[in-house]
């Protein structure tokens, strides 16, 4: 969260040759809002020079970046402007940081505050203008889980608010493709901005998916949960591509003190590294086997425990492990399961979706109920 304020390029550089090393081609990153933009007339050219700097990085080291605007939601905190506070909006399980410090305050709704809305409209054309063209851009992500933060009046003024942000990206940038971070309680609930109405302003839907949150998989290392969830995001999406933008683990490992490790292990959020290695290659089959055009994993490296005592890892303790590589930089098993992924051949598993027995407009009337029950068909097909 803090990378931008305080950026170091060779430090960016190592990283990206890291993840390129284990044969992933690909980056999703984030724009911490209060950086990129200070006041809601205002973005910061420096941030936008730093922007181009990481993908050119990205660009040397074969990569291609994602990156995803109004950051926003991230790792169980909602990071604010302060100028984008003041509103009615808040979710309680999420607390909010602005300037660095945890604020009471309630968020404006971007879907319906005008103000807000055309900061955002403003953000997202000065940053796609930065970077259009680059050869390392593949695709614009509109928002990390956005329904944590806010969500839409109406399906009305969702359409709308795609409608202006993917205008203002496309007015300076025509080629790359752009998505919405959507997740999967998207889909447990009806949050007015769900994979139909995605499907009608992006180029390909996404999805992050965690059976560690899902009451109804089968435990924390269940990797049908993810291709169920690309499989019902499609279907509401009216058929487009689907890229499984998040999914991973968080974990424990014998290598830290006895006190700490019997810590970790009692948690029932972390699993061993082997295990989620294993989970991790079986995931990544499943996800292409459903026909998904890509799938991302949360995420590279674990947090440092010098920030530990900052939000939100003070309270979030799973979130500190959710990396591939660990904070000193040695690699977790998962590394050399992806490596070993890359490259082997693709088993086409087709699946005409005959486990789905109702149609949208029935879903969404009881998300919560149908998507469960849907599972269980789909295990029993």
């Amino acid at each position: 969260m803090g990378w931008w304020a305080d950026f170091d390029r060779s430090e960016v550089a190592a990283d990206f040759a890291r993840i390129a090393s284990c044969g992933l081609d690909s980056v999703r990153l984030f724009l911490a809002w209060e950086d990129f933009q200070p006041t809601r007339h205002e973005v910061d050219r420096r941030m936008l020079d730093r922007l181009v700097t990481v993908a050119d990085l990205a660009g040397g080291a074969g990569l291609e970046i994602v990156p995803t605007l109004f950051t926003g939601h991230m790792s169980g905190v909602n990071w604010i402007p302060d100028w984008a506070l003041g509103g009615p909006e808040r979710d309680t399980r999420f607390r909010v940081v602005s300037g660095g410090v945890v604020s009471g305050a309630g968020l404006r709704n971007w879907y319906v505050d005008e103000e807000i809305a055309r900061a955002q409209v403003l953000l997202a054309g000065e940053v796609a203008a930065a970077l259009a063209g680059h050869k390392a851009l593949w695709a614009w992500d509109l928002g990390n889980e956005n329904s944590n933060c806010v969500v839409p009046s109406s399906r009305a003024s969702a359409r709308v608010w795609l409608a202006r942000i993917t205008t203002a990206i496309r007015a300076v940038d025509r080629a790359s493709l752009i998505t919405v971070g959507l997740h999967m309680e998207d889909l447990e609930e009806d949050r007015r901005l769900g994979p139909r109405e995605a499907a009608a302003a992006c180029d390909l839907l996404s999805m992050h998916g965690y059976p560690i949150y899902a009451t109804w998989a089968d435990g924390p290392t269940d990797e049908h949960v993810l291709p169920f969830l690309a499989h019902i995001t499609r279907w509401l999406g009216t058929g487009r591509d689907v890229l499984f933008s998040e999914f991973g683990l968080p974990t424990y490992s014998d290598r830290g003190h006895t006190g700490e490790r019997d810590r970790e292990r009692s948690s029932p959020l972390l699993v061993e590294e082997e295990a989620a290695a294993a989970y991790t290659l079986r995931a990544l089959t499943a996800l292409r086997g459903a026909g998904c055009v890509g799938a991302m994993l949360w995420c590279y490296t674990d947090y440092d425990p010098a920030i530990w005592a900052k939000p939100p890892l003070d309270l979030a303790g799973h979130e500190r492990s959710f990396g591939l590589w660990r904070a000193d930089g040695s690699a977790k098993a998962a590394v050399a399961a992806i490596h070993a992924f890359v490259g082997t051949t693709l088993v086409d598993v087709p699946d005409g979706r005959a486990w789905i027995d109702i149609g949208p407009d029935d879903f969404y009337a009881a998300p919560s109920q149908h998507l469960p029950r849907l599972y269980r068909r789909y295990r029993q097909r």
